[in-house]
């Protein structure tokens, strides 16, 4: 492996005792073409995510919203899991994690064959209705969609950039005339992909599901996590103040590196392979 090699020695170490818990952050799917927010290159220089109060206050807010995932979720869905997914996954089927808690809102850790999966920021696959709850297929509103807005795909097919929220970067001119769907069930304009927008409050019982995983932890293993928002880094202050080990795999700094008893600053693509091939050999 890359990197510092007493570090490194140090995580497979810390990972080969077995019993440890992933958090993964958007680092985790930068390989597989995903941006993530707060990278040399993160979106979050050129790109104000829409918040949950803006786009529960204003149907122009809610339109140009599903204008720029409408085009960004068809970039999304078409994204395959990379090395490092598949090299958790392989911990995982080794014995060796228990489980992940991911910030990621793609399926990527699902789609990898990683077990016990808590997405604690939910998925852009489903759409939920704010007014009846009504969970239904992002593929199902996809097709509506199009049909609303005859020709819409065809004009948008060169944008400025994809974002790690699900949205394309559009301008004002390709977003002119899109028009949403309402809710199948009920009618109302509340269609909301099913994920945490910024400034909503994460689902409790997700909460609880991630403190429980990482209070049976034996170590914390976090990936690609910058931890800057804090419904990530509580679960490493926590398993900080339980006395389990931390470990930081990442490009640059982060919130918890004074947490972290191991930190490796190394890419995930070349540090969770090799950490794979070690502890979990195909045989």
């Amino acid at each position: 492996m890359s990197g510092g090699g007493q570090e490194l020695r140090r995580l497979r170490d810390l990972v080969g005792r077995g019993g440890a818990v992933v958090l993964a952050g958007a680092g985790m799917s930068t390989d597989s073409g995903i941006p993530d927010y707060r990278g040399p290159d993160g979106s979050l220089q050129r790109h104000t995510p829409m918040t949950y109060q803006e786009f529960t206050s204003s149907a122009e807010g809610r339109r140009r919203y599903w204008g720029r995932s409408h085009v960004g979720w068809e970039h999304f869905r078409r994204a395959r899991p990379n090395a490092g997914h598949r090299a958790v996954a392989a911990l995982g089927a080794a014995g060796l994690v228990d489980g992940t808690i991911t910030q990621n809102v793609d399926g990527l850790d699902l789609a990898a064959g990683t077990r016990n999966v808590v997405e604690i920021h939910g998925n852009l696959d489903r759409v939920v209705c704010l007014n009846c709850s009504e969970v239904t297929d992002r593929a199902e509103l996809a097709v509506r969609l199009r049909a609303a807005n005859p020709g819409f795909d065809e004009r948008v097919r060169e944008f400025r950039a994809l974002n790690p929220d699900g949205d394309a970067d559009l301008t004002d001119a390709q977003l002119e005339g899109f028009r949403t769907v309402p809710c199948r069930r009920c009618g109302a304009d509340a269609l909301k992909a099913d994920v945490v927008f910024f400034g909503e409050t994460v689902p409790r019982q997700r909460v609880e599901a991630s403190f429980a995983m990482v209070d049976a932890a034996r170590s914390l293993l976090v990936l690609g996590s910058s931890l800057t928002v804090m419904s990530g880094y509580r679960f490493v202050l926590h398993a900080a103040k339980r006395g389990t080990p931390v470990a930081i795999v990442n490009s640059g700094p982060t919130r918890g590196d004074a947490k972290a008893d191991v930190r490796v600053d190394a890419p995930l693509g070349q540090v969770l392979p090799a950490l794979a091939a070690e502890l979990a050999p195909v045989r």
